[in-house]
């Protein structure tokens, strides 16, 4: 298994919740798109919640990882 960044997978959680976001308010403010199937504004409504969970769990997450990993000490043991 090949390791990553730390912030890596933080990253693109946070960038693809905000990408969730933007599709999402076009979606429901910006298309007057009518279909016969498709409600489009409830899609944008959909997505925009989807990105916001996203967004929220990747802080989260981030915060939580960051307060993990103490990356200023240095142990020193003495023989």
């Amino acid at each position: 298994m090949i390791s990553q960044p730390a912030g890596y997978l933080t990253s693109m959680g946070i960038g693809t919740s905000i990408i969730l976001i933007a599709v999402g308010a076009i979606l429901r403010f910006a298309v007057t798109l009518s279909t016969k199937n498709v409600n489009w504004d409830i899609v944008g409504d959909v997505l925009m919640v989807v990105g916001v969970v996203g967004l929220v769990v990747s802080l989260i997450w981030a915060a939580t990882v960051t307060r993990r990993t103490d990356r200023g000490s240095t142990t020193v043991v003495e023989r």
